[in-house]
């Protein structure tokens, strides 16, 4: 068996491998085998006798932690299995607290190790009590627009809109018995919540040629709960383009990004956002959209399975049910499936979700025909080029191909020929000097086939 995200191999045993215990035991628990390497193969310890006894007796004394010492035999060689159960509080190895995730193991540090504390004992960040805060600084016209909305979602009791204030945020667990506000009670519905977090505000840009040719820029304060319906709002206004098509005599204006995805991205990055960090970031360029958000994702859902099907692990669970309730996200981790979805149904390629600068970035593309995307598509530098070369010249012939690529007429005619059975590109004219090429706009097929 391969190693994986519960099994570790080690052909002969150090002290420093409890790091490795210490990781399985704050994460889902798992398997340390000492004397196979990483083929599978049994390469035997001699000394398993003294390790049978030292190696439980240093993880109580170093982690205290009793895991389970089993000897097993192949070959005539002995290897020993390290079970390693799954800790209901923190350990730490010498002060310092490590987490196994996927087939690594990571030292926690900062946000990441503040995070991973408080959920060891069923808590989160915007479960902190605000103690200079008070019932007063509540928006009640903020509340009225979540109850409206969770009412009609079916997720709340069809009387809350007939509970007073008081009662309505003890419900949602927003409130302490002693009356302090939580955190997540200013960020959702304070009227002003960068008070008591400066970085509780969203910012957008809109960007030329260059990320240093910033055109123009806005921020939208105020509560989160109201703050997904604003941003949108702002970004249909003033930074994207909605073509104008017709059906029949019906005129149809859809945003250049499906509005579907969009609001998915946002919702996402206002609910899991470290909000002791910095702001959220969205960058509007001329070809596409970067949204990034402050906060590494957990340490149990790498980047590489953020698009299978996983549980949901909010970063701020309070505001994570207050979103649910009011219908605006699901409590399944669905929320990057949707957002590919809208995409590939509008067209579109599939956004890149990146870890970067402490944070996720995702990337909507207008088109495929980005260097960015070609690259990631694993295409043929000489096709990748063609296809760049016809973005920027609007079109593309057999002889602009020849010369780019000092290649004979018939290959260039089936280089040709190939990227138009990709979909990628479109044939205007039949045979002769009038004959050009197009990319192919807005084609799902040109994405499904590569």
């Amino acid at each position: 068996m391969p190693e994986k995200q519960n099994i570790e191999y080690k052909q002969s045993w150090r002290d420093e491998y409890l790091k490795w215990v210490c990781g399985f035991a704050n994460a889902q628990g798992g398997q340390i085998f000492i004397g196979i390497d990483d083929k599978e193969s049994v390469t035997g310890v001699d000394d398993y006798k003294k390790l049978m006894e030292d190696i439980p007796n240093k993880a109580v004394n170093h982690l205290g932690l009793v895991v389970d010492v089993n000897l097993h035999q192949k070959g005539g060689k002995h290897y020993i299995e390290i079970d390693v159960p799954v800790s209901n509080i923190p350990i730490s190895y010498h002060g310092i607290y490590h987490y196994r995730s996927g087939s690594t193991k990571q030292e926690l540090k900062g946000t990441a190790l503040h995070d991973f504390l408080l959920k060891k004992i069923g808590r989160t960040w915007d479960d902190t009590p605000m103690n200079h805060a008070n019932i007063e600084d509540i928006d009640e016209t903020a509340v009225a627009s979540f109850l409206k909305a969770a009412i009609k979602s079916g997720r709340i009791y069809p009387a809350a809109d007939k509970d007073d204030l008081n009662t309505l945020l003890q419900n949602l667990e927003l409130i302490t018995p002693d009356g302090k506000l939580k955190a997540a009670a200013i960020l959702l519905f304070g009227k002003k919540p960068m008070r008591y977090f400066i970085h509780s505000y969203f910012k957008i840009g809109r960007f030329g040629v260059s990320d240093a040719d910033l055109r123009f820029q806005d921020t939208i304060e105020g509560n989160i709960f109201e703050m997904v319906d604003r941003v949108i709002r702002l970004l249909k206004e003033r930074y994207l383009i909605s073509p104008i098509s017709y059906e029949g005599i019906q005129r149809i204006e859809k945003l250049e990004y499906p509005e579907a995805a969009l609001r998915e991205a946002v919702l996402n990055a206002i609910v899991h956002k470290d909000y002791t960090s910095t702001t959220i970031q969205l960058s509007v360029y001329d070809d596409k959209l970067m949204l990034w958000n402050p906060g590494k994702l957990p340490a149990d859902i790498p980047l590489e399975k953020l698009k299978e099907k996983h549980a949901s692990h909010p970063r701020n669970k309070h505001v994570a049910e207050v979103f649910f309730r009011a219908g605006y996200i699901e409590s399944w981790g669905r929320g990057i499936e949707k957002i590919i979805t809208a995409c590939r149904e509008a067209g579109l390629p599939e956004p890149l979700f990146e870890e970067a600068w402490g944070g996720v970035v995702v990337t909507f593309l207008k088109d495929i025909y980005t260097d960015e995307y070609l690259t990631g598509l694993g295409l043929e530098e000489r096709f990748k080029k063609a296809l760049l070369f016809t973005k920027s010249n609007t079109s593309i012939t057999n002889a602009q191909y020849q010369n780019l690529f000092n290649v004979s007429k018939r290959t260039a005619s089936n280089d040709l020929q190939l990227l138009m059975e990709k979909n990628l590109l479109l044939k205007i004219g039949t045979t002769g000097k009038g004959t050009y090429y197009i990319l192919q706009r807005g084609n799902k097929g040109a994405i499904e086939s590569l």
